[in-house]
């Protein structure tokens, strides 16, 4: 049987530590990977140059390769983001899965399979919540109006917080957490790919559904290359 390719795309650098090990629990080993950051190779000035986010922009946040976060234009990513599918279409990937779950509109792949967050995890979670209130935990504030879009698919507009997995403490997620169980959430979304299991782990205390978008998608990824 001709072997596998998946190639996971990083707004930010590759490869992800934090989020590698929970798409390697779910994709059989059988599937090669080769992972690309749009920002790979890029120092900070050089980041901030082509794709900072201007004020009142919406904006996106991602992990650099020595751990920090960093806030980027999401129209300025539009391209970098194109230009990296392309390369990891040529490079012969079966699937290719954004490891973003931002909105982006265009986006396109020759050959491979495109998996877009946005595409696949606000349907899924409008199919399991029903009609019941959902809450979503967003990295950055400017997120609660910019990435609203996503979630026309439910039944009830959903209740908001904001928590960065790249730089607050699991107090500040859990109160994120408390503050949307108080506003009638049955169930909470992790909306950001860098939210992994200790940030799951730290609402455990809510005794609430927590549904974590990195762990959802590759489970998604690897039916689609299950051999």
């Amino acid at each position: 049987m001709r072997e596998r390719i998946l190639g996971t795309l990083t707004i930010g650098q590759a490869p992800r530590p934090d989020v590698t090990p929970i798409i390697d629990a779910h994709v059989p080993p059988a599937v090669r990977r080769i992972h690309q950051g749009v920002l790979d190779g890029l120092s900070r000035r050089e980041i901030d140059a082509c794709y900072a986010a201007a004020p009142g922009e919406p904006a996106l946040v991602t992990r650099l390769e020595d751990g920090s976060a960093v806030e980027l234009s999401r129209r300025r990513m539009q391209d970098g983001v194109q230009q990296a599918l392309v390369a990891l279409d040529d490079a012969g990937c079966d699937a290719i899965l954004l490891l973003c779950t931002g909105t982006f509109d265009g986006l396109h792949c020759r050959r491979a399979w495109l998996i877009e967050p946005d595409q696949v995890i606000p349907a899924m979670v409008a199919g399991l919540v029903g009609r019941r209130q959902l809450g979503v935990i967003v990295p950055i504030a400017g997120q609660i109006e910019s990435e609203s879009g996503k979630w026309q698919a439910l039944a009830r507009p959903p209740v908001v917080a904001v928590a960065s997995p790249y730089t607050d403490p699991p107090a500040t997620l859990l109160g994120a957490g408390s503050a949307l169980k108080e506003r009638g959430a049955a169930a909470i979304v992790l909306d950001c790919i860098g939210f992994t299991e200790r940030h799951r782990a730290a609402l455990q205390p809510l005794d609430l559904p927590v549904i974590l978008s990195n762990a959802a998608i590759a489970r998604a990824v690897a039916e689609l290359l299950a051999l």
